[in-house]
């Protein structure tokens, strides 16, 4: 029988890329991890890594091991949710991930109900983009992430993850001052007349760049993007101070007053969807209804289903 905790290290290894990367996330030596994958090749019987110039990429054995060592590790997963579920209390810690603005608006209100639910619940909160989480949850470096998808931008469906949609976040045109008395009524109309002012976006490369610029070609024009940042709060403010335009979802002002003027956005293309992401297996642990539970509860929303039996 192969050895488990030497699966899950070239499982590791297809999840992180590098055996460095590995061995840091895993506190180990490099020089520990390329000993016992090579243990696990010798308990195979066939060659599971490649040399690719100075990294090394998975063969098609290794391939189908990652694949089975999935499988199990699902059915531990299971038998994990299944033990919380057979104890009185919880405890234990869950470590979330969440983008900016549903850590702002509603992981602190969700934080407040797991205390006052689960006072010996350990709950760990890390701020990031989706694009980071979702591999890293994988990874098992996390157990539930909130994530994002923006319209005509749905993400890749990964089959070792189950999703949950949480909310639908309107998003809207944010004027600066000095276009708003002027800005026509329409949304179209509204888009175009800030082609010739500048904007600001996240960077390149992620799915929000690429919505904005798509809108925005839509309606005729290039944006003028002089600034790049994920912070949604820099956006404000840069809003708030004239320096650029904004596309600013609702859940920006987090029940604040509004401090700009929005405009609509054309129909079909002004929803951001708020997701949340578990590993295949692990929907069903006690600690991630929970909190599944709380973060539906702060948004205004009642609680979800329990996990299927």
């Amino acid at each position: 029988m192969y050895d488990l905790h030497r699966l899950r290290l070239l499982r590791e290894l297809k999840h992180r890329g590098t055996l460095a990367a590995v061995a840091a996330a895993l506190s180990y030596a490099p020089s520990s991890v390329s000993q016992q994958l090579a243990q696990l090749e010798t308990e195979v019987g066939v060659a599971l890594l490649e040399p690719v110039g100075r990294r090394v990429r998975l063969t098609e054995q290794a391939e189908i091991l990652v694949a089975h060592t999935e499988a199990v590790l699902e059915r531990l997963e299971r038998a994990e949710a299944d033990i919380a579920a057979s104890l009185t209390e919880l405890t234990g810690t869950l470590r979330v991930a969440s983008f900016q603005t549903a850590a702002l608006a509603l992981v602190p209100a969700a934080l407040d109900l797991l205390r006052e639910r689960h006072p010996k619940l350990r709950v760990h909160v890390t701020q990031r983009e989706p694009e980071r989480t979702l591999p890293a949850l994988q990874a098992r470096d996390f157990d539930l992430v909130l994530a994002e998808e923006y319209p005509d931008h749905p993400g890749p469906r990964r089959p070792e993850l189950e999703q949950e949609a949480l909310l639908d976040d309107p998003l809207r045109l944010a004027l600066p001052p000095s276009r708003a008395a002027a800005c026509p009524g329409g949304p179209s109309a509204a888009l175009r007349s800030l082609a010739d002012h500048p904007w600001v976006m996240e960077p390149e490369g992620t799915p929000a760049r690429h919505w904005a610029v798509t809108l925005c070609r839509t309606a005729g024009f290039e944006p003028d993007v002089r600034f790049e940042t994920t912070d949604l709060l820099l956006h404000r403010r840069l809003v708030e101070q004239g320096h650029a335009a904004a596309f600013l979802p609702d859940l920006v002002w987090s029940g604040r007053p509004q401090t700009v003027a929005l405009r609509r956005l054309p129909r079909g293309r002004h929803i951001r969807r708020v997701l949340t992401v578990t590993r295949r297996g692990g929907s069903g642990h006690p600690a991630v209804v929970a909190c599944r539970e709380a973060l539906h509860r702060a948004a205004g929303l009642p609680e979800p289903p329990g996990p299927p039996a």
